[in-house]
């Protein structure tokens, strides 16, 4: 959400922006946020000026009083009276103005980074760098769950009789990768300087407005009925709102924090055959990381975080490469984002495992989280990124690490994971 006082001086800029999101549609929205915070202005100038009269004309009754005037004192009261109708009046519109400057000002797109390619959707992300050798083998690599069946490893048949699609049953081998992955994420990211974290499964909406857009809101998110709790999607809503309506002391900046969650999405809309099986689902695991800095080093931190998620796949000897989101793509809320994408032997192309986001200080306005600096309090700036996200990943690990022989090779840093196992066979 963008400071109303940078609407008010910049009003050009922000539907410059809307523009260049292509979401001309929004483009009324700030000649009426303007106009509203014209009224509201004017509102409060207004009440001022009554309540400062009030207390003249409370002085003036006194000495009425004083002088023995009592009929001239109840002629003032009236006025008194009149003023305190305005004054609840003007109070009520007041409420009215900020709700709707409000609910405006949360739709409004956040202003994105100079370096931000500009482009209408995902077709037009631009490859910024490539990180390993893609190799397609010359074995035909199976679809991903033909290759976790060769294990036993998955069920979504009885999946979708318990809990329906989109859901799916990970067994043997297959779901002792899929734990090994992200305990060796956790401690990566450890080994990072970051601290783990396991944070509440479930969100306030209030938190939920504070992270996301409406839109990504009411695609993603399931809410548990009777409840003003949602499921979360990711970690990084319940850990960005665990700074919530707090004031932060400079000298402990940044909090750098790396969770683990389930995470519950609806996945709206129809998908095509690359994204069935475990690519697209409604319930997974992730290890997350989240950092909350000063605004000055937010873009450092930016950079810091993409790479962990480069490195950490290129030990587990699967190539990758980074793709920066153009303007359409990114969502309301970011200023900058870059996706990583994992090499797909089998489709010859990369697809996209993880996300990494600079939100400049929009998430902190919403949720008021505050920096006491040196020279008074300011808003920090928040960025998430994606570690790993198994089963998704399995796909790019089960693809990378195949073998002619139907056996999946285990990289050398995830074996302490799995026992020591160096192979994964194929189950009779």
């Amino acid at each position: 959400m963008l400071d109303i006082k940078f609407v008010r001086e910049n009003p050009d800029i922000v539907k410059q922006n809307i523009k260049n999101k292509f979401q001309d549609e929004k483009l009324e929205l700030v000649d009426q946020v303007l106009a509203l915070d014209k009224e509201n202005r004017e509102i409060k100038k207004e009440v001022e000026a009554l309540r400062a009269n009030r207390n003249k004309i409370s002085k003036q009754i006194g000495a009425l009083m004083a002088q023995g005037k009592k009929e001239e004192a109840e002629e003032v009261k009236k006025q008194v009276t009149e003023n305190a109708q305005r004054t609840e009046e003007l109070s009520r519109r007041e409420k009215e103005v900020e709700e709707k400057l409000l609910k405006i000002m949360m739709v409004i797109p956040n202003i994105i980074d100079p370096s931000v390619p500009i482009g209408k959707d995902d077709s037009e992300n631009v490859e910024v760098q490539r990180f390993g050798e893609p190799v397609v083998p010359d074995f035909e690599i199976p679809y991903h769950t033909e290759i976790m069946e060769r294990f036993k490893g998955i069920d979504m048949e009885s999946a979708g009789k318990v809990a329906g699609n989109g859901f799916y049953y990970l067994m043997g081998d297959v779901a002792r990768l899929h734990s090994a992955i992200l305990s060796y994420a956790r401690d990566f990211m450890i080994g990072r300087g970051f601290t783990y974290c396991i944070p509440p499964f479930m969100i306030r909406s209030n938190v939920v407005t504070g992270v996301m857009s409406f839109a990504e809101m009411d695609a993603m998110m399931y809410k548990i009925e009777g409840e003003d709790l949602y499921l979360i999607g990711t970690s990084e809503h319940s850990m960005i709102g665990k700074f919530i309506d707090t004031i932060l002391p400079e000298e402990e900046l940044p909090y750098t924090l790396t969770s683990y969650s389930p995470c519950f999405r609806k996945e709206k809309g129809a998908h095509g055959i690359e994204e069935r099986g475990v690519y697209r689902i409604h319930q997974f695991e992730k290890q997350e990381m989240i950092v909350v800095c000063k605004p000055e080093d937010s873009k450092m931190w930016f950079d810091r975080l993409w790479q962990n998620t480069v490195d950490f796949f290129r030990t587990l000897d699967i190539p990758v490469r980074t793709l920066e989101c153009c303007s359409g793509d990114l969502a309301d809320l970011k200023v900058k984002s870059v996706d990583v994408e994992a090499w797909s032997p089998r489709q010859k192309k990369y697809f996209e495992v993880g996300s990494c986001s600079n939100l400049g200080d929009a998430q902190a306005r919403r949720l008021k989280i505050r920096v006491n600096g040196k020279n008074g309090k300011y808003l920090a700036h928040t960025l998430n990124n994606t570690v790993v996200a198994p089963p998704r990943m399995l796909i790019a690990f089960l693809e990378n690490n195949l073998n002619a022989d139907g056996t999946v090779r285990i990289p050398e840093a995830l074996r302490p994971y799995m026992g020591g196992m160096e192979l994964i066979s194929v189950k009779s």
